[in-house]
């Protein structure tokens, strides 16, 4: 699903979150149709208002370019947005639109309004890139793969922890997304400097029921120079980008040529390239590109340098910030239209993702043994001494290395090792046993069976 047109919508606005031209202009048309009805409500409106105003906050209705030129005129697009309005009310009703609301109450309280929808788009797709990896890791539990650090070889593990590890990510993306979407996302109104003086004593109870109107919290206070629900959102969904960034991540580094673990499913569509596969490249016809992960990482990589605008944006000074506020309105959108777009991918990608076990064991046998010397050691320590183990593991790896070896065979077939291996009692067949990687995954199947069960909890947790 794409929400936005543009030479770039295909990569960067992907998904259900809109946070558009149109999106925001209906946003506050629904903020001031409610602060109408709320009025009206609270009797300082005449009847009939508040269904007045509603029928005519239409997006569609409004010139949103010519808005915008207006906005040049007063910092921003509501004064404007007000007379337009208010022109298309009757006389004798117009007097609800804008009651008591200031231009940054209209665009504060639509701001959370898209927020509420984008994130729950954002939670949707989290909630099928969370169920994809819970399905990898089930199919993988026991698949036996290198496991790598500072991008060198380490020691075995299995790709069903690897997807263990996306999902126990997505899971606590998806909480704070929940948390962030039920409780943090208020209502503002508090007029030219959050005291509601033009409301006289009527401010609270209509604050009240614009908040009711609109289903969203009414706040203790306006919140015009606190950004912290601001931040709360940016940060839900920038927290939700960097875990779907960090399996997109892995995923480029295992699709590798020259590890070929896992490649991205063929996913014919507007990114098929030669033969309609997509990732194929006309120029390098060997080539499988995995675009998703990369469109993925595209997006993800832009959302920290909007979060940190956003909170290099909160400082706001006195009751109303001189220019802090619109710093907020472009990277908001960009942050939750990209954020979005990754889970749109992600949920395409990890459902897609094939997995080669064979490539994963021959990559595994190809390091010689060596990645299991940790686990030689750990057999000759309590014989020799941790440091002599070490010392005598060290320089057999390091022949084996040297000499295109296998460790077995250095450890077996060089005569001053096997003479310390017969001293301390060692056989060929127990040295050949530490040196199987089924048996140096230590508690990895339960580690991985821990992750679903945690996730099946979450997914009662969450359910709608």
């Amino acid at each position: 699903m794409r929400t936005q047109q543009g030479l770039f919508a295909g990569i960067f606005g992907r998904g259900g979150v809109d946070t558009g031209d149109e999106a925001w202009l209906q946003a506050m048309l629904d903020t001031e149709a409610a602060l109408a009805r709320a009025v009206e409500r609270a009797g300082l409106a005449e009847p009939g208002a508040g269904a007045a105003v509603t029928a005519v906050a239409q997006a569609s209705a409004f010139d949103a370019a010519e808005l915008g030129r207006q906005a040049e005129l007063t910092g921003n697009p509501v004064p404007a947005l007000v007379r337009e309005l208010t022109r298309m009310v009757p006389p004798g009703l117009a007097g609800a639109v804008h009651k008591g609301a200031t231009s940054q109450d209209i665009i504060d309280t639509a701001a959370m309004l898209l927020a509420r929808e984008a994130l729950s788009a954002l939670a949707a797709d989290l909630t099928a890139t969370a169920a994809a990896a819970a399905a990898l890791a089930a199919a993988h539990r026991d698949t036996i793969m290198i496991g790598r650090t500072l991008l060198q070889q380490a020691v075995p593990v299995t790709f069903g922890l690897v997807a263990a590890g996306w999902l126990t990510g997505l899971d606590d993306a998806r909480e704070a997304v929940a948390r962030v979407r039920a409780g943090r996302l208020a209502v503002q109104f508090g007029g030219a400097a959050g005291t509601l003086a033009s409301l006289d004593g009527d401010g609270l109870r209509v604050a009240g029921l614009l908040a009711d109107e609109l289903g969203l919290a009414l706040p203790v206070l306006p919140w015009h120079t606190d950004r912290l629900r601001v931040l709360d959102v940016a940060g839900a969904a920038a927290g939700a980008s960097a875990i779907l960034g960090k399996a997109a991540r892995d995923i480029t580094l295992l699709a590798q040529s020259e590890v070929a673990e896992v490649r991205e499913g063929d996913g014919a569509g507007p990114g098929a390239g030669p033969g309609g596969a997509r990732g194929g490249s006309s120029a390098m016809p060997h080539k499988r590109n995995p675009v998703g992960a990369v469109a993925l990482l595209g997006c993800t990589r832009q959302i920290p340098g909007l979060l940190a605008t956003l909170a290099a944006s909160a400082e706001h000074e006195h009751q109303r910030a001189a220019g802090a506020w619109h710093a907020e309105w472009q990277p908001f959108s960009d942050l939750l239209r990209l954020a979005g777009s990754a889970a749109s991918w992600g949920a395409e990608l990890l459902a897609g993702l094939e997995v080669d076990p064979a490539r994963m064991r021959r990559n595994l046998d190809d390091a010689r043994g060596l990645p299991l010397a940790e686990h030689v050691a750990s057999l000759l320590s309590p014989a020799l001494g941790p440091t002599a183990a070490h010392d005598l593991v060290a320089r057999a790896s390091a022949q084996a290395a040297g000499h295109d070896q296998q460790l077995r065979d250095a450890l077996l077939d060089t005569p001053d090792f096997r003479y310390q291996l017969d001293q301390a009692g060692i056989t060929a067949e127990q040295v050949e046993s530490a040196l199987d990687p089924a048996r140096y995954l230590g508690s990895a199947a339960e580690l991985v069976d821990a992750a679903l069960a945690a996730h099946a909890a979450a997914e009662a947790r969450l359910a709608p």
